[in-house]
């Protein structure tokens, strides 16, 4: 009789792990398809940025530098794959990419351009894309995180390779209003 309780309990004891490392994996999953999907709409940011240069660059030639720094910070951004790192960078391109729209209202003939307003929309649309892909990945963060450290499952965590990720912040400078200064 003994001997059933000893197995039974062994038994109980290998579900309950699998259980745990089940969650863990689900979970773990669930914040890289979240990634995904920011990057997704990050990539889809970096391919509307050359074409809006492109039209502005016909219009605002003396806005070179700004033209300049949304061209390097791309470039820069398509070879991160870290959040917080990354998410560094977008905020810069973010605040470039709201200067050059807001360039419209010095340049009469850019702002009537089709190939402007056409971009522009296609831009706000992607901005809110990524603002969703950025809550829902920071919602998959944040379940995660919470159960690689709550009891019991913090005694399994580490062990299993499992460790908290980094949610996508904006930086502080990112929450200021855009200056343009022409």
């Amino acid at each position: 009789m003994m001997e059933w309780v000893v197995w039974g309990s062994i038994f109980l004891a290998f579900v309950g792990i699998a259980l745990v490392f089940n969650t863990f994996v689900r979970l773990s999953n669930q914040v890289r398809t979240a990634w995904s999907d920011v990057d997704v709409q990050l990539a889809r940011r970096h391919d509307l940025v050359p074409s809006l240069v492109k039209v502005v660059s016909g219009f605002a030639n003396h806005e070179k530098q700004l033209l300049n720094d949304v061209v390097r910070l791309r470039g820069e951004a398509l070879n991160l794959d870290s959040p917080s790192k990354l998410a560094v960078l977008e905020d810069g391109i973010q605040q470039n990419v709201n200067r050059i729209l807001l360039l419209q209202e010095s340049y009469p003939e850019l702002k009537s351009s089709t190939n402007f307003l056409k971009l522009q929309h296609q831009l706000v649309e992607v901005e809110d894309e990524i603002q969703y892909a950025r809550r829902f990945y920071n919602g998959a963060v944040r379940e995660y995180n919470d159960a690689v450290e709550m009891f019991p499952y913090r005694l399994l965590a580490r062990p299993f390779g499992f460790h908290v990720a980094d949610y996508f912040k904006a930086e502080s400078t990112a929450k200021n209003a855009v200056n343009v200064s022409l």
